[in-house]
């Protein structure tokens, strides 16, 4: 008989979460309601910065961030390799150029001493970067108090790509108080550990630079008489202040992450014990697991193990389809953005960010999910530990 697939992620659907849908749908608000800001506010409760704004996609909400901070055309922006594309092609979207920083083998988040060597060349050529995007990998924040002094240091602005962190602590505070940055971006994809189906907020502390971003998502239009070049014409009138897109998270999925957030830390707590439960299953197998840094409470979006071919006889390829054939539902993530056509296009070439190649070269993910059991990771782990028995 053949086993049910394990996904590697998968969203948890609740009866309250698809009552609150419901209500959303029979009210008079379907787009832009109330429960916006009231998600809004609850992302606030949660991450502890004084504003959010939510939007569309955790995309969108990098690409606002970075044209809110003004990145464009002559400037730099630097981000991982490590990561989804969309960290860098924010860059990319507001005209800028994009640079990359190589992963601590360790951590596989932005090497601090890699930034901060490459920040020094760049200061020598005048080619430092505007923006530096800092990724927090699988849900374990960056060194953000090291960088933070670099950005200091070096006057480029901080916005912490959290699309994986949502839950998780740094320092002892919530990821998304933007303590140590400009902005800090969520993503609620429906694999991250709250859900709007696809959204993303931008946290801040600054009010005028929130203000922005909200301006920004809705096509750059203001309603408010203050901002307004010229007198207002009355009560409906607005105007076009910036180019601005369409990137406005709704009342539909507002209603699904209020009832989801709710659940945030049961989430993050059982995504912690399940891997509790891999470091322990998996011990003596070889593999490289992923490190903890005791600054930081992962908020395990992803577990990610280094499948050593020398030791196992069985590449990471092979271990792959075996993996998936079984019903494991692995997945890779990531590879190197400046292996991409389009930034090999940009003149980027393998061997230019090692860390990020070599780990790339053995990832693999493994299943790991608020709704997954224990008896389904045992699952995953008898079918990793058998393919490295049968390799042996």
């Amino acid at each position: 008989m053949t086993q049910p697939f394990i996904p590697y992620g998968r969203q948890d659907i609740q009866p309250e979460d698809i009552d609150a849908v419901i209500a959303v749908l029979q009210s008079d608000f379907l787009t832009q309601g109330p429960l916006i800001p009231r998600f809004e506010d609850a992302l606030i409760a949660v991450a502890g910065a004084k504003y959010a704004v939510a939007m569309n996609s955790g995309t969108s909400a990098l690409h606002v961030a970075c044209a809110a901070l003004g990145l464009g055309p002559g400037d730099w922006l630097w981000t991982v390799p490590n990561s989804f594309v969309a960290s860098a092609n924010c860059g990319l979207y507001c005209g800028a150029s994009v640079d990359f920083v190589d992963i601590d083998r360790q951590t596989r988040n932005m090497s601090v001493e890699a930034l901060a060597a490459k920040l020094e060349r760049a200061a020598a050529e005048k080619k430092l970067p505007k923006v530096v995007v800092p990724v927090h990998f699988g849900g374990q924040s960056c060194d953000m108090r090291a960088i933070k002094s670099l950005a200091d240091r070096y006057d480029f602005y901080l916005v912490e790509d959290a699309s994986h962190a949502i839950g998780g602590t740094f320092d002892g505070q919530p990821i998304g108080n933007c303590r140590f940055s400009d902005v800090t971006v969520f993503s609620f994809h429906p694999v991250k550990a709250v859900t709007t189906a696809e959204g993303g907020a931008a946290m801040t502390n600054d009010l005028e630079l929130a203000e922005r971003m909200a301006m920004l998502r809705t096509h750059g239009i203001s309603r408010a008489p203050e901002v307004m070049e010229g007198p207002s014409e009355g009560p409906w009138y607005y105007q076009m202040l910036a180019l601005g897109w369409n990137y406005r998270l709704t009342d539909v999925q507002a209603a699904l992450g209020l009832s989801q957030i709710k659940r945030l830390s049961e989430y993050v707590r059982r995504r912690t014990e399940l891997a509790d439960r891999y470091d322990r299953l998996l011990a003596g197998s070889g593999l490289t697991l992923p490190q903890r840094i005791s600054a930081s409470a992962s908020a395990w979006h992803l577990y990610v193990i280094g499948w050593t071919p020398p030791a196992s006889g069985l590449s990471r390829r092979d271990a792959f389809v075996r993996l998936r054939q079984a019903g494991i539902g692995v997945n890779v993530h990531y590879i190197p953005i400046h292996l991409q056509p389009v930034y090999r296009r940009l003149g980027f070439a393998p061997g230019q960010f090692q860390n990020a190649e070599d780990y790339y070269a053995t990832a693999i993910t493994l299943p790991l999910h608020q709704r997954m059991t224990d008896a389904e990771q045992d699952r995953v782990v008898e079918q990793v530990m058998g393919l490295r028995r049968a390799a042996a």
